[in-house]
C-alpha cells in the first residue's frame, strides 16, 4: 500500500505546471521573503502563501540546511548569504543577454545605452554599450546610485505605491548631485506621475550637469529592470527625444519577450531573441 504520509507525497507530487511542487513552493517562499524585506516569521509566510505551518516548516528547514535561508536568534527566518552568489551570477547573465538589445539602441541613436536593476533601495547598472562618439557618457557596470536622481530610477519606481516610494526615500535620503536634482519626496512623486503619463523617464542634468538620460522599464521582467540611453544634453534634445523614446519602448518590449522565452526553456528563439 502506498504511504499515506503527506510529507512523503507532497515533496514528490508533480505541480500543475509539470514541475515538482515542493520546489515551486520553496521558491515562492523565497520570493515572499524578499517582498517582505528579507526577514519573516513562519506565521506570516503561512498567512501570505496559504500553506500549512508544518509544510512551511519542512521547506524552511531544508532551505536553512542548504544555506539559502538562516534562522535568526529571534526565531524568524532571513534570506541567507548563499543567495548572493546566485544573484550576482544571474545579474551578470542578464546583462549579457541584454547587450544585443543595447547595441541596437547605440546603432540607431548614436548614444550610450544602459541596463539597470533595482537592488534593494539602490539602482545598479548591469550592462552598458558605449556610444561611438568621442564625447560620450560612461557608467561603470556594477555602479550603484540612488534612484531619485536618475532616469532609470524613475522608470523602475514609476509603478511603486507612493507610500513605498516615500519609505525608500526616507531610508536613502535625497542628496543633490547637481542643482537640478529633485530633493523632495513630493517633487519625486510628481516626476513619477509624469513617467506614468508619458511612458518614459527623464534625467535632465539631475545626475550630472550637461547630461540627459531617457529611460523606460522592461515590461514583465523577472526582476525590476530598465533600459536607457544617455548623452550630452546638446544631442539628447527634445527633438531627439521624440525619435528615441519609441525606439526605447520597442527595444524594451523585444527584450521582455526574449527574457520570457528564455525562462520557458524554448530554445528556438526568434530573430530578436536568438542572441539569448
Amino acid at each position: 500500500m502506498p504511504p499515506s504520509s503527506d510529507s512523503t507525497s507532497a515533496s514528490a507530487k508533480p505541480a500543475a505546471t509539470g514541475g515538482v511542487q515542493s520546489l515551486e513552493r520553496a521558491f515562492d517562499l523565497l520570493e515572499r521573503m524578499a517582498d517582505a524585506g528579507g526577514e519573516v516569521g513562519l506565521s506570516e509566510l503561512s498567512t501570505s502563501s496559504g500553506l500549512p505551518l508544518p509544510t512551511i516548516h519542512r521547506l524552511m528547514r531544508t532551505l536553512v540546511a542548504c544555506g539559502y535561508v538562516r534562522q535568526q536568534p529571534n526565531r524568524r527566518y532571513a534570506l541567507g548569504p548563499r543567495l548572493i552568489r546566485l544573484g550576482e551570477s544571474a545579474s551578470r547573465l542578464l546583462g549579457t543577454w541584454a547587450r544585443p538589445y543595447l547595441a541596437r539602441l547605440v546603432e540607431e541613436t548614436g548614444e550610450t545605452a544602459n541596463m539597470a536593476l533595482l537592488d534593494g533601495d539602490e539602482v545598479v547598472y548591469v550592462a552598458q554599450v558605449p556610444s561611438r562618439h568621442s564625447m560620450r557618457m560612461f557608467t561603470e557596470v556594477g555602479r550603484r546610485v540612488l534612484p531619485h536622481s536618475t532616469g532609470v530610477g524613475k522608470a523602475l519606481l514609476a509603478n511603486t505605491p507612493d507610500e513605498e516610494v516615500r519609505a525608500l526615500l526616507a531610508r536613502t535620503g535625497m542628496p543633490a548631485a547637481t542643482e537640478k536634482t529633485i530633493t523632495t519626496p513630493e517633487g519625486f512623486l510628481q516626476a513619477l506621475e509624469r513617467v506614468r503619463e508619458v511612458g518614459y523617464a527623464v534625467d535632465d542634468n539631475e545626475q550630472e550637469i550637461g547630461v540627459r538620460c531617457l529611460a523606460v522599464s522592461v515590461p514583465d521582467s523577472p526582476t525590476a529592470a530598465a533600459i536607457s540611453i544617455s548623452g550630452p544634453a546638446g544631442r539628447v534634445t527634445e527633438v531627439a527625444t521624440e525619435k528615441i523614446v519609441p525606439l526605447l519602448q520597442e527595444v524594451a518590449a523585444d527584450l521582455s519577450v526574449a527574457l520570457a522565452s528564455t525562462g520557458s526553456g524554448n530554445g528556438n528563439g526568434n530573430g530578436n531573441g536568438g542572441a539569448l
